[in-house]
Parts: C-alpha cells; structure tokens; sequence
C-alpha cells in the first residue's frame, strides 16, 4: 500500500488503511475496543493523547474512541467526502485490493470509494478489486439481497465490540447489515432501540425488523435481525439463526429460551422491497 503520512494534530480527518482496526476505550492497548473500523471507512480527528493515540469519531455513527494512528492515512476534507460520498461495500469474507502488485486483503463490509466496478482510485493510487460488492444507491435492495447480506455473516464468532466476519456483537452485527444496505443506525442496540416504529406483535413482523431483548435487570442488552419464516439472526457465541417467538429467542439444542424479548421495532420504511412503477 501506499507509505502513510505522519499524523500530527493539525489532522482532522483519517481513514482506515489496514483491513480492521481496533477503537477503544481508553489510550491504551489494555483498554476494552469498543468497536472497529474496517477498510476504507473514515473518522474525524479530535483529540491527541502524546504521540501514540489518537482520539476519533467514526463518520458513520458517530462513536468516538481512541486507535492507533498507524493505522490511519491523513486525508483532507475533500478526500473526507468523497469517501463518504457513493461507497459501494464489499460482500467477500475476504477478498485483496490489488495495488502496485500488491494484494492487500479487505472484509466483509468494508467500503470502496468511488469503485466503479472494477478500479477504484483511493488516496491517489489506482487499485482493483475483482470481489462482489453491493452499492445501495446503484442497485435495488430487495429481500434476496438482503438475506443474502445477512447470511454472510452466519457463523463469525462472537467478539464485544467487533463488526467483522472474523469476530462481530450483536449490535455491530445489525449495524453493519443496516449499513450494507443503506442506512446508518447507532452502534449500541440500547440506541438502536430509540429508532423506528413499534411493531405490536409478533405476528407482524417483517423481514429486517429488529427485535431487542432485555436482561434480568430491564435493560436492553441483545438485538437481533428478523429473518424468514419469522426466525431471528444474531450473535451469541456466533452468528446463528434461532427460532424466535413472542417470548423471546428459543435456542433448540438447549430446549431452552435464551434471550426475553423486550420489543420489536421497524426500521426500514413501509413498502421497502416493494419496486415502484
């Protein structure tokens, strides 16, 4: 890949040149992640902590956290919106950015600036990805796509705070798929829950409704994806699909309710997959 810049802190904004990269908590390896950037996508600079942190707000979801700035490239704001402008997302596990020769692997979800099928020109270099990718505003989302998005996932393991193939949570999980298709939703299901319309029961639910569940304490803390035949995907040791009522998940090997369901919301708007004439 292209040598980085050094970052100082005239920087305002950067974005992801490794594959995945570790946001965390406080300005320290030992600190929790709570969340990861993946390649191509871009954050805000807003703070410094001497030479090793730095402190960013991911631009699309507005999570702040502290990262390496290694793993960063300075960008200006032009760059800054044109990233941000028409990324198509990659649906490969993973796939390699070819650049100068080199190949450079990228994951699920990750964003292409600018890809126009084949090439795309990032930070000045040209680089060719020959993965499948999906452009929410080139291409009709419809139920195939959709289900096709979320089954990628099936099987990563659980990680707290990742949203990658290799490890994902819950609410990273339907952030991400949300993302793929469209629409930027916060990173935490407790946020994710302030969104969209109430769903009253469970037997209208839809495809790509989110369903939150609630610990012993009342608190949201699990949030998964409607699937077909009224199942549910989400992390929980892995990405899995569950049967799901209206008591909650119900896990089939265990002969047991795993999760309570606290509510079910709709997200996506009315007549979503429907194409119009």
């Amino acid at each position: 890949m292209s040598q980085k810049k050094t970052l100082n802190t005239t920087l305002d904004y950067g974005v992801c040149t490794v594959s995945v990269a570790p946001i965390r908590l406080q300005p320290k390896d030992t600190s929790e992640m709570v969340t990861q950037i993946l390649y191509g996508e871009t954050c805000k600079v807003i703070g410094k902590r001497a030479k090793n942190w730095l402190k960013v707000e991911c631009a699309w979801d507005g999570y702040i956290g502290w990262m390496d700035p290694k793993q960063l490239e300075r960008i200006d704001e032009k760059d800054f919106e044109s990233c941000n402008t028409n990324p198509s997302y990659t649906l490969e596990i993973a796939q390699p950015v070819i650049q100068d020769h080199i190949n450079f692997q990228v994951l699920l979800g990750s964003s292409l600036p600018n890809f126009d099928g084949m090439t795309m020109k990032f930070l000045g270099q040209r680089c060719v990805y020959n993965g499948q990718v999906f452009n929410p505003k080139q291409s009709e989302v419809t139920p195939e796509i959709l289900i096709k998005i979320c089954k990628k996932y099936l099987h990563a393991p659980y990680l707290w705070g990742g949203r990658s193939p290799f490890g994902i949570d819950c609410s990273g999980l339907t952030q991400q798929i949300f993302k793929m298709i469209g629409y930027d939703i916060p990173r935490d299901a407790s946020a994710q829950v302030g969104l969209g319309e109430i769903v009253d029961f469970v037997g209208e639910i839809q495809l790509g409704d989110l369903a939150f569940f609630e610990n012993k304490e009342g608190r949201i803390h699990h949030v998964g994806i409607i699937m077909e035949d009224k199942r549910i995907m989400h992390a929980a040791g892995e990405v899995r699909i569950d049967f799901f009522d209206h008591f909650g998940i119900y896990k089939k090997s265990r002969r047991s309710y795993t999760h309570k369901l606290r509510i079910v919301k709709r997200i996506l708007p009315a007549g979503f997959f429907i194409k119009p004439e």
